[in-house]
């Protein structure tokens, strides 16, 4: 039974001192960070396929259990719409290809204009994709939330490649007006849809978007709570992914919600203890 929990990124200008050692090498970021947590979005993938070499140090930093959700570049998605992409796509998987298990996910992330009338585009390109990878979906038309034939079509679509449907939560952040210049941000560029909490898969993927407070985002993700670990009873594995607007404390808040679906399945097992951020000494 495991639940693994992550966050955005492996590194942020608030961690150093906190998270992460200070004047950490930038080498030595992804090992610090995945004593903390053992998932990562790979959102860096979308604006640029990475070097191979880049991606075979992602690999030594990690342990083969690490998961890396990785998001296809948005030549792929956004610019050419899942079409006319087989050099684009054959050079990212040759890059992505030193993860090995680690690659959990290849993450199809589609912009808010792809809606119904574009998923047969969608059941084409899953078709084509090879079986060697699992993928999950994320969409943010609203009609996929809102209209129930619309919802189902594109489960019909996922279903033969078995492929999940990622939602992204963002109704913490809707629920009132942004109180900092973070939440004002993330007003502007979030998606905002109805929480969906349906898995189609044995591997569902959540990502969730809180507030800066603290309190708030704990109290946001109580929806979840009862949801993943229905799931880790069902035999699921689940990947939950913790967002903030500023994303400041994500570390220390992924690892909570991991020790709070632990209050209700006692037998999952908890992370490892963090590596320490000094050094120990005797005196």
């Amino acid at each position: 039974m495991r639940l693994h929990v992550g966050c955005a990124m492996w590194t942020h200008a608030r961690w150093p001192g906190r998270f992460l050692p200070d004047q950490l090498p930038p080498g030595e970021r992804l090992r610090s960070y995945a004593t903390w947590c053992d998932a990562v979005e790979g959102n860096t993938t979308f604006y640029a396929t990475p070097a191979r070499s880049t991606v075979e140090s992602w690999a030594r930093q990690t342990a083969a259990d690490f998961r890396f959700v990785v998001k296809l570049p948005k030549t792929i998605t956004h610019e050419r719409r899942l079409t006319g992409i087989e050099e684009d796509l054959h050079s990212f998987l040759d890059a992505i290809e030193p993860l090995g298990p680690r690659a959990h996910a290849l993450w199809v992330q589609l912009p808010g204009s792809f809606g119904p009338a574009d998923v047969g585009v969608l059941a084409a390109f899953l078709r084509r994709l090879p079986r060697s990878h699992r993928y999950a979906v994320e969409v943010r038309h609203r009609a996929f939330f809102e209209d129930e034939r619309s919802e189902r079509l594109l489960e019909r679509v996922l279903a033969p490649v078995e492929a999940e449907w990622v939602p992204f939560d963002t109704t913490t952040l809707f629920q009132s007006p942004p109180t900092s210049d973070a939440e004002r941000d993330a007003w502007t560029k979030k998606p905002r849809v109805p929480r969906r909490t349906r898995a189609l898969t044995a591997h569902p993927i959540v990502r969730y978007l809180g507030r800066d407070a603290e309190s708030r985002t704990v109290e946001g993700w109580q929806a979840w709570l009862d949801t993943v670990a229905g799931w880790l009873r069902e035999g699921r594995s689940p990947t939950f992914f913790l967002h903030t607007p500023d994303n400041a404390d994500a570390p220390k808040l992924a690892r909570a919600f991991h020790e709070a679906v632990r209050t209700r399945l006692p037998e999952l097992a908890p992370l490892p203890e963090p590596q320490p951020i000094d050094p120990l000494t005797l005196f």
